[in-house]
C-alpha cells in the first residue's frame, strides 16, 4: 500500500463519534469562527471583484455564495469565493507549529461546497472537517515545507482534498486518486508570503480548495493520480518535504485542539505581541509620548513577520500590514485594538502609524524561541520621550475558547445571530439546514 492508500483508508473509515466531546466542540466554534470572518470580508474589493468573477462566469449553480441572497455556483467555484471569504480578514483560526503554520479552516469552504452538493448530514459535514484539519496539522508537524521554499497550502491540497472526499463518501480507490491528482497539481511557492505582499496571500489557499473539489470530483467520475505522490519518484519527499513517516492507521481525529482562535486581527504569531502591547496602553501608557519600541520575539516570529521575511517597515498594502509585527504593534499602542478598521487604507497610511512604526523593531529571544511553539511568548519594552522605560513580559498566548467569546468576536464582524444556534446544532441538523441560512 502506498501513504495514499493508508490516508485514503484512515479518512474513509472516519465517523463523527470518533471525534471527542471537546473537540466536537471545539470544530464547531471553529466553524461559526469561519463564518464570521468571512461576513467580516463581504465588502471588502478583493472579496466583491471575485464575487463578481463567480457569478459572471457562473456554474451549475450546486453550492451557495455566503451573504449573497439566492447566489449560487458550481461547488469548485463555491469554495474558491467562499474561502476567499473565510481568509481575507487573515482573522480566521491557526495552526503554529516549529516549522510551519497554517489556518485548518480554510478547509470549511471546499467541505461545505461538496457537502451541500452531495446533501450531507451536519455529522458528515462535521467529520469531513475533522479529517482535514488532521491531515493538515499532522502534515504541517513532520512534513513543514515552509523552509524548502514552499507556501503552507501545500499540505493544504492533500487537506482539503481528504475532506472533500471523506463528504462525498467516495470509496478508498477514489479517495486516493483524488488526493494524489490534488497533491501533485498544486504545489505553491512560499513567495506568496514574503517580501511585497499581494492580494495572492489570503487567495492561494482558496485556489488550492478550487483544485483540490476538482480533482475530488474528477476521481468520482473515474480520473486516476499517481499514487505514489508522496514517497515515489519525484514525488512530494523526493522534491518537496524530504522523509518523514505518518501512520495513518494509528491517526485520531483531535486536531481541532492543536489550533487557536485569534483575539486580534492579525497573523497568529503576533497574538501574544499585541496582547502586550495593549495591555501596556490599558495601563496608561501615551502613545504619542512613544520614542522608541523594541519587541523580543521567538524565532519563528522573525521570519515570518519580522525582519526575516523582508522589510517590514515599507507598509503600503493591508497584506503587508497585517504581516508586519512593526505597523501591528504600532497601531495597536495608538488605537488601542487591531480590528479590521485598523486595515483601511487610509489608516494604514496616516502620517501616526507610518511614523510610529518606523521606531519599532524587532529583535529575536533565544530562550523565547526555545519554549515555541509550546508557548508564544513576547518581551515589549517601550522607551518614552522622557527617557522612561515601560516593560511587559508577555509568557504565552491564551485565545477565545468558550463559545460566549467565540460568539462575541463573531458578532463583532457581522455574523447574523440566528446563525450562532444552528452551528452549535449543526451535528443534529444537516447542511442544507446551515446553507439555507447563509
Amino acid at each position: 500500500m502506498t501513504l495514499v492508500h493508508e490516508l485514503a483508508a484512515f479518512l474513509t473509515h472516519a465517523r463523527w463519534e470518533m471525534v471527542s466531546a471537546a473537540s466536537q466542540e471545539r470544530l464547531k466554534q471553529r466553524v461559526l469562527d469561519a463564518l464570521g470572518c468571512a461576513y467580516g470580508a463581504l465588502g471588502a474589493a478583493p472579496i466583491q471583484a471575485i464575487r463578481e468573477h463567480t457569478l459572471e462566469f457562473g456554474g451549475n449553480p450546486r453550492a451557495t455564495l455566503i451573504g449573497t441572497a439566492g447566489a449560487r455556483t458550481s461547488p469548485d467555484r463555491a469554495a474558491f469565493a467562499n474561502g476567499a471569504a473565510v481568509r481575507y480578514l487573515d482573522f480566521n483560526d491557526c495552526f503554529l507549529g516549529r516549522g510551519e503554520a497554517c489556518h485548518p479552516s480554510d478547509n470549511f469552504a471546499p467541505v461545505l461546497a461538496a457537502a451541500e452538493y452531495i446533501g450531507a448530514s451536519g455529522a458528515e459535514f462535521l467529520t469531513a472537517l475533522a479529517v482535514a484539519y488532521q491531515v493538515q496539522v499532522r502534515l504541517s508537524q513532520v512534513a513543514p515545507v515552509r523552509g524548502r521554499g514552499f507556501d503552507h497550502s501545500t499540505q493544504g491540497t492533500y487537506a482539503a482534498a481528504a475532506g472533500v472526499s471523506r463528504v462525498l463518501r467516495l470509496d478508498c480507490e477514489q479517495t486516493g486518486n483524488a488526493i494524489a491528482i490534488s497533491g501533485t497539481a498544486f504545489n505553491a511557492l512560499r513567495v506568496t508570503r514574503t517580501g511585497a505582499l499581494s492580494n495572492w496571500k489570503g487567495l492561494a489557499y482558496p485556489n488550492a480548495a478550487f483544485g483540490a473539489v476538482h480533482a475530488a470530483f474528477l476521481a468520482r467520475r473515474g480520473i486516476t493520480g499517481p499514487m505514489e505522490v508522496f514517497e515515489g519518484s519525484k514525488g512530494f519527499m523526493d522534491i518537496i518535504a524530504g522523509r518523514f513517516e505518518l501512520d495513518w492507521a494509528h491517526e485520531d481525529l483531535e486536531a481541532s485542539e492543536l489550533t487557536i482562535v485569534k483575539r486580534y486581527n492579525a497573523e497568529g504569531h503576533a497574538q501574544s505581541a499585541l496582547e502586550a502591547a495593549l495591555e501596556l496602553r490599558a495601563a496608561g501608557l501615551p502613545a504619542d509620548q512613544v520614542d522608541h519600541v523594541d519587541v523580543h520575539v521567538f524565532d519563528v516570529a522573525y521570519e515570518i513577520i519580522g525582519p526575516g521575511a523582508g522589510d517590514k517597515k515599507d507598509i503600503r498594502t493591508k497584506e503587508e500590514a497585517d504581516h508586519s509585527l512593526s505597523y501591528m504593534v504600532a497601531v495597536a499602542l495608538l488605537d488601542g485594538e487591531v480590528t479590521p478598521a485598523q486595515y483601511a487604507p487610509e489608516r494604514i497610511g496616516s502620517e501616526d502609524v507610518q511614523k510610529l512604526l518606523q521606531r519599532v523593531d524587532v529583535h529575536v529571544d533565544d530562550a523565547l524561541s526555545a519554549a515555541f511553539p509550546r508557548r508564544q511568548g513576547v518581551r515589549l519594552e517601550v522607551r518614552l520621550h522622557d527617557g522612561s522605560i515601560r516593560t511587559v513580559d508577555q509568557p504565552d498566548y491564551t485565545g477565545p475558547s468558550t463559545w460566549q467569546e467565540i460568539t462575541s468576536k463573531y458578532i463583532a464582524l457581522g455574523g447574523p445571530p440566528h446563525l450562532v444556534d444552528l452551528v452549535k446544532n449543526l451535528d443534529h441538523l444537516s447542511v442544507a439546514d446551515l446553507v439555507a441560512a447563509l
